[in-house]
């Protein structure tokens, strides 16, 4: 089966003030489908998916600058780019047609030419073509192709710099789309044992670590062959750049877990067993549960924890209600040190796998929403009653049903719930979320 396409990553570069978050609000606000911030999770819109004509695409800010001094902007710039350098396809370049033609523009231009990323120069604040016409013409000195004037205020000009953009997108990636290894990310905070995870993975299977042509990220892509079955281990562990600053830390973590669970099947999350489990482990958790991975929970570092015979459990009460919105997620307790159940590890991520690409027969569902309906009626509101009339799996990767109503609005999130928890027993689907779409019938059809 082909797999999914990747979504393309584009990120937005440039100085402070020169309209780089009112960009990203048009296109994150308007123009767009931004998923619904999940229960239990604060987010900092620090990505958005976006939805440009038939090309989906995540676009990601770099983060702010702070402008103290001409050297610290030109050094922030230059952190930024290159974050967008490491982790899009394609960079939008933001100048500002006011402020003209400034020395950090072209030092920055530098490195971005410098990297062969497909760059798009967008001009900002350019509200009159005929007024600025000129003005945009300089920008051609920082060698790095066409200007594309726009104005993210008025939205005036951001079609055509989207489709220049849309035109720098990888073409048809065939190789994702024959590979059907399973790709399986590993993410998590810095130092809770993500790269001796993967190489006590590598180390017992003796594989050649090879970098995977088509990836242009710097998380390393590893195959690992057990039981004679090929893996593809998404790394993103090389992610000790010396940030001096905790947030720039932070911000570049989960920028890099956005691009690696973007690619990825599965996700492990790395927790480490003596910290147990923080919120910056619920923030990563989330991006991977927005985007409907198979997920596993590895609490990494179990020997080195005092145990009696309730250790676990409260262990895993306290894991359940920090990642209260992802019950599905599959949890094992490991060792990279000591390797103690890496085979229970594989056996799960097969699992997952399996799971997260299952479907279900159209019969034997609505048997089972038939028996839940019954079990316990649908609620109704001023007299009128939800009818259930229909369920059908449409997707898989996640599992995605479509249940056919007679009123959206009856239909509560909890009756979704409820619905979910009996598909689950009757067929497990443990490690994968579950997607349902609401649609509404008229009785007469």
């Amino acid at each position: 089966m082909a797999k999914n396409k990747r979504r393309p990553v584009v990120a937005v570069v440039g100085r402070p003030n020169v309209g780089k978050s009112t960009l990203f609000n048009a296109l994150a606000g308007e123009m767009i489908s931004i998923v619904k911030d999940t229960p239990g999770i604060t987010r900092d819109r620090i990505y958005a998916d976006v939805t440009w004509l038939d090309h989906t695409f995540t676009l990601i800010d770099t983060g702010g600058i702070e402008p103290d001094s001409r050297d610290i902007i030109l050094s922030q710039m230059r952190q930024q780019a290159q974050i967008a350098i490491d982790t899009a396809d394609v960079i939008l370049f933001m100048v500002d047609v006011r402020q003209g033609l400034v020395d950090a523009d072209s030092k920055v231009a530098d490195m971005l030419r410098r990297s062969q990323k497909p760059v798009v120069l967008v001009v900002n604040k350019v509200d009159s073509f005929q007024k600025y016409m000129a003005d945009v013409y300089e920008f051609y000195n920082l060698g790095i192709g066409d200007p594309h004037p726009i104005s993210a205020a008025n939205r005036m000009g951001i079609g055509d710099m989207l489709d220049e953009m849309v035109r720098h997108f990888p073409q048809g990636e065939q190789e994702e789309t024959e590979d059907d290894r399973p790709r399986i990310a590993i993410v998590g905070k810095p130092n809770v044992g993500k790269s001796s995870i993967l190489n006590r993975l590598i180390g017992e299977n003796r594989v050649i670590v090879s970098d995977i042509a088509g990836t242009t990220r710097d998380a390393v892509d590893t195959e690992v062959i057990h039981n004679k079955k090929a893996y593809v281990f998404i790394d993103t562990a090389g992610l000790r750049r010396k940030n001096r600053i905790k947030e720039e830390l932070e911000h570049f973590m989960i920028l890099r877990t956005v691009s690696a669970v973007e690619r990825a099947d599965v996700v492990v999350l790395v927790v480490d067993a003596k910290e147990g489990v923080t919120e910056q482990d619920a923030k990563i958790a989330g991006i991977a549960h927005e985007r409907g991975k198979g997920m596993i929970i590895a609490v990494n570092k179990w020997d080195a924890i005092e145990k009696d015979d309730k250790t676990i459990y409260k262990f895993r009460d306290r894991l359940r209600e920090t990642l209260s919105f992802m019950p599905y997620a599959e949890m094992v307790f490991i060792s990279a040190l000591t390797g103690q159940r890496f085979s229970k590890l594989f056996d799960t991520i097969d699992a997952v796998i399996e799971n997260h690409a299952m479907r279900v027969a159209t019969g034997v569902l609505n048997e089972i929403m038939a028996e839940a309906v019954a079990l316990q009626q649908p609620p109704s509101d001023k007299g009128k009653r939800l009818r259930l009339y229909y369920i059908t799996q449409v997707a898989v990767k996640p599992p995605t049903f479509v249940i056919f109503v007679n009123d959206k609005e009856l239909m509560h999130f909890s009756y979704t719930r409820y619905i979910e928890n009996k598909i689950r027993e009757a067929f497990g689907f443990a490690g994968t979320p579950l997607r349902f779409i609401i649609r509404e019938r008229r009785e007469k059809e």
